[in-house]
């Protein structure tokens, strides 16, 4: 079987995951695949379909297992830039945890985002963090899942 002819599978960079029950919700009821990637321990799930990976606790283990496995029509979901832009090469969709897809055509514009802001914070220019996660985020994530694995 090729990689186009079988389901996606989904990628989760699972340690600040918020959304994970969204995400078993979607592959339990399409059958589904899902990789929870995590340098931490968590509580892990009896489901077959959901397969709890450990990496080491190094500097992006968790990305370096995501990225080097993932492939055309899967799904990742992550909040990390960096990881997004490479699951993009890959062919993959990428959605943040709030629903949000990250896109070849924007990527390149995130990236900079990203280090602009880093370099601001670095400056002491910007403090704190975005606004916290709500009901509608993760029921825009619910659906932006859903939509995701159906095409």
């Amino acid at each position: 079987m090729t990689q186009a002819d079988r389901p996606p599978e989904i990628y989760v960079d699972a340690d600040a995951c918020p959304v994970r029950d969204e995400i078993l919700k979607v592959a339990d009821r399409h059958g589904l695949i899902v990789h929870l990637v995590s340098n931490r321990g968590f509580r892990t799930t009896d489901r077959p379909n959901v397969h709890n990976v450990l990496v080491p606790d190094t500097f992006d283990a968790a990305d370096d297992w995501i990225a080097e496995r993932i492939g055309p029509g899967d799904v990742a979901i992550t909040g990390d830039i960096p990881l997004a832009a490479r699951c993009l090469e890959n062919g993959a969709k990428v959605l943040d945890t709030k629903g949000k897809a990250f896109t070849e055509h924007g990527i390149g514009m995130a990236l900079a985002m990203r280090e602009l802001m880093s370099d601001l914070r670095a400056m002491g220019e910007v403090s704190g963090g975005g606004p916290g996660f709500t009901k509608q985020d993760r029921s825009r994530f619910l659906g932006a899942l859903e939509q995701a694995v159906r095409r």
